[in-house]
């Protein structure tokens, strides 16, 4: 099977700092990569360099087969197949649920509000938020604002989706209600690339790892090998950290 996306030599620096040195990738129809790796390592920047938030300095980047790179990519366009949710759920806070989640497909797509609506809400139904349609961002938990955030970028109806430490700045309880959302967008086939600490969720919903270092791809592969048998000494290091942080909070 081809890959949907396609990456060779990627490299982005920042103020001289290079933060991708080389990355090699490729993502296939209904595969669920999660990438795991230390702060500062360039997890974050790989996903905003595939959803053109970051242009690369070097290296292609195709996606159908179709090069991304370079100048004249109607990036407005591929975003409608490359959804991503980010930290923040960065939602308007004049508007409300539903609005939030309408705004794209009715300003970008041009969808009739009909359409698009009834999608909206069997999808806030899917992660049981049905209720909460006409409530404003300032009435919802931080995991609720998260599921919306999620829901938002489905709207789109994306080929590939990004999720970039969805849960990073949730608390501790209402992370399993945004886990469970995307484990569910696992089951059903969607095609994602997903950034995140959460070690079991990451064994659970991975059909392959992929470990970067200081930039580069350290080491990929099947989960079940990764976190029992990992390939390199820093991966181990790193696999130690969070065994002994969760042993801390045992």
């Amino acid at each position: 099977m081809e890959p949907i996306l396609e990456l060779r030599g990627l490299r982005k620096s920042f103020d001289g700092h290079e933060v991708l040195r080389g990355v090699d990738l490729e993502v296939r129809q209904g595969e669920v990569i999660v990438v795991l790796g230390p702060s500062g390592c360039g997890k974050s920047t790989l996903l905003r360099c595939l959803n053109g938030l970051e242009p690369a300095d070097f290296g292609t980047f195709r996606f159908h087969g179709r090069e991304l790179t370079g100048r004249g990519v109607p990036w407005r366009e591929i975003r409608q197949k490359i959804g991503m949710v980010f930290q923040r759920y960065e939602l308007f806070p004049h508007l409300n649920v539903l609005d939030n989640i309408l705004l794209g497909p009715l300003k970008v797509q041009r969808r009739s509000r009909e359409e698009a609506q009834a999608q909206a809400e069997r999808l806030l139904e899917r992660v049981g938020l049905s209720a909460k349609k006409h409530a404003f961002p300032r009435q919802l938990s931080g995991g609720q604002q998260q599921r919306i955030a999620i829901v938002r970028a489905l709207c789109m109806n994306p080929e590939v989706m990004l999720f970039d430490e969805v849960t990073a700045a949730l608390d501790p309880e209402m992370v399993k209600e945004v886990l469970e959302v995307m484990l569910g967008l696992a089951r059903q086939g969607m095609t994602m690339v997903i950034v995140t600490h959460e070690m079991g969720f990451a064994r659970a919903v991975a059909d392959r790892v992929v470990f970067m270092d200081a930039g580069i791809i350290a080491e990929e592969g099947d989960p079940a090998v990764f976190f029992t048998k990992p390939q390199t000494e820093r991966a181990q290091r790193f696999l130690d950290q969070f065994l002994t942080i969760e042993s801390w909070r045992g």
